[in-house]
């Protein structure tokens, strides 16, 4: 994980933001069964440290599935509505979310199979751009008390977590 140096003053130096991340773990389970474990809508508060519950309407998940995400850190505590954008067993899966009918952001996941075990890749993109940005933004810094220039930092490390509660639970 990149961390940015801190100055003397305990301040972070003006850094340009970050849109998209993605980080991988070697799991020791096939494509198949890491690609379940994760599009398993409710299985998410297992592996997320910050989505602790979803909500959904019945069991096939395939692209267009909507969702409620709920969240938390620390005591704050939010929900956002998703749409899967990708569902292709077991290369990939991917939805959107958003917050009041406003973009926020990108989350998905890339299986590659490598010898008996898979690579998996999660990915975030921020979609606060555009129309209802400014909007976008302010709720995302009330809701989950994270700065705009701070989320890539976090989401890396929320990835790191999510990545190895994965492995744990899958072997690896």
């Amino acid at each position: 994980m990149d961390v940015l140096p801190v100055s003397a003053h305990g301040e972070r130096p003006v850094t340009e933001r970050v849109w998209k991340i993605e980080e991988s773990a070697l799991v020791g389970a096939s494509a198949e069964d890491a690609y379940t474990a994760v599009s398993e809508l409710r299985n998410m508060g297992r592996w997320s440290p910050e989505c602790f519950a979803v909500w959904c309407r019945g069991q096939e998940v395939r692209e267009g599935t909507r969702f409620v995400g709920f969240n938390r850190k620390g005591l704050l505590l939010w929900f956002t509505t998703c749409r899967v954008t990708r569902a292709e067993r077991p290369h990939e899966f991917a939805f959107r979310v958003t917050t009041f009918g406003l973009p926020v952001a990108l989350w998905g996941y890339r299986f590659e199979p490598e010898g008996a075990a898979t690579r998996v890749t999660e990915y975030w993109e921020d979609l606060r751009t555009g129309r209802g940005a400014r909007t976008a933004e302010l709720l995302g810094r009330v809701f989950t008390g994270t700065r705009p220039a701070d989320r890539a930092e976090i989401n890396r490390a929320g990835m790191r977590a999510t990545l190895d509660r994965l492995a744990a639970a899958l072997g690896g």
